[in-house]
Formats: structure tokens, C-alpha cells, sequence
């Protein structure tokens, strides 16, 4: 039976610093900590009988450490206005534990909390434009494309910006589709803005 908690600081000791999926962005373990730290609602970690780890809400790493097998998932909270949402970084799951409708319970849990604890107006992730597979998934689960951002991947290739409205946003707005590309300028500049808000709803709830 699969169990779905949170992620915690010794998991960052279970899964390889090596990831062998060409289709997956590694960070460091600062990035994770400040994950861990700032949004750990967004964080969790799925585990199959015998504690060895399936998937959570980041990156994958799909490499066997003594036995355990990962396979990540991670995302956060972010914007203002309409504009606050949650954010997938990423999700995938270990080839042994496809086919289990595992990213789908992890995408749940994700936008149920975007949803009803952070009332967001909208969940939203990026991928490949060449990662097929990924993009059927995602439109499976309700996504749909936003917009594209050009040479959003190492400069190199164009991301497909995904959303999913969520119940606060009753007209949809947020998933009408952009006319145009844009590039990583204009992400960085929204980007900015999120992480201005995001900070100042911090900075008062620290105060109250």
C-alpha cells in the first residue's frame, strides 16, 4: 500500500545527487532546503511498502541507494492578486512505479491545497515542448497550454507554460491562452513580482 506524507529533512539523504533523466532539472541541496523551509506543505513523499520512496513533489532522481528508490515531486505557493497560484517545479515518478496513477495522487494533494488552504486561483507548471508523454499526462489531469516561453530550457529549448484554474477563478480567466510567445525576460519580470508578494504576505504573517 502506497503511503503519501510529507517530505522531511532525512529524506535529502536518501536520494542520489546523480539524476539519469535527460528530462528532469537538477538542483542543489540548497534548493531543496528552501523548499523544505518556505513551503513544506507542497512538499511530500510517497512511499511503497517497506518505506522505499516512489515520488514526490521537485525533481527525480532515479537511482536505487541501498535499496530505496526515488522519485520526486515539490511546488509552492506564489504570486498576488489574481495572480496567486501554486506551482509545480516539477513531478515524475520512477519508471518501476509508473502506470499507478501515482503523479496523479501527488498532482491532487497539490491542487487541493493550492485550492482550499491557499485559496489559489490557479495551479501552473512548465515542460519541454518536445516532452510528449508529459504534456498528454498533464492535459489528462485538466492542464492546459498557457503560453510558451522561448528558449526557456539552458537557452536552448522552448517550456510550455501549463494551468489548471482552480475554484476561486469561476470564468476561467486564468487559462486563457496567450496570443504570443514570450521570453525568459518577461517570465523573469512576472517571476519578480510573485516573489515581492509572496514575501510581503511572509513578512505580515510573521507580524500578526
Amino acid at each position: 500500500m502506497t503511503t503519501i506524507r510529507r517530505f522531511c529533512c532525512n529524506d535529502l539523504l536518501r536520494f542520489a545527487s546523480v539524476n539519469f533523466d535527460h528530462l528532469t532539472e537538477t538542483f542543489n541541496m540548497s534548493f531543496y532546503m528552501t523548499y523544505l523551509a518556505r513551503w513544506p506543505d507542497y512538499f511530500h513523499v510517497a512511499e511503497a511498502p517497506g518505506n522505499r520512496v516512489m515520488g514526490y513533489r521537485v525533481n527525480q532522481f532515479n537511482r536505487s541507494v541501498n535499496g530505496y528508490c526515488f522519485t520526486l515531486v515539490m511546488g509552492k505557493v506564489e504570486g498576488q492578486g489574481e495572480s496567486w497560484h501554486g506551482h509545480v517545479t516539477a513531478v515524475t515518478v520512477a519508471p518501476e512505479y509508473r502506470r499507478q496513477q501515482l503523479a496523479k495522487k501527488l498532482m491532487n494533494l497539490l491542487e487541493d491545497i493550492s485550492d482550499k488552504i491557499d485559496k489559489g486561483y490557479f495551479v501552473d507548471l512548465f515542460v519541454r515542448a518536445s516532452n510528449t508523454p508529459a504534456i498528454k499526462m498533464y492535459e489528462k489531469l485538466g492542464y492546459v497550454i498557457y503560453r510558451r516561453v522561448l528558449r526557456y530550457y539552458s537557452g536552448e529549448e522552448d517550456g510550455l507554460d501549463m494551468r489548471k484554474a482552480l475554484s476561486r477563478d469561476v470564468e476561467k480567466k486564468s487559462i486563457v491562452p496567450l496570443k504570443r510567445p514570450i521570453t525568459p525576460d518577461e517570465l523573469d519580470e512576472d517571476v519578480s513580482l510573485c516573489f515581492s508578494a509572496s514575501y510581503s504576505a511572509l513578512s505580515s504573517n510573521a507580524k500578526t
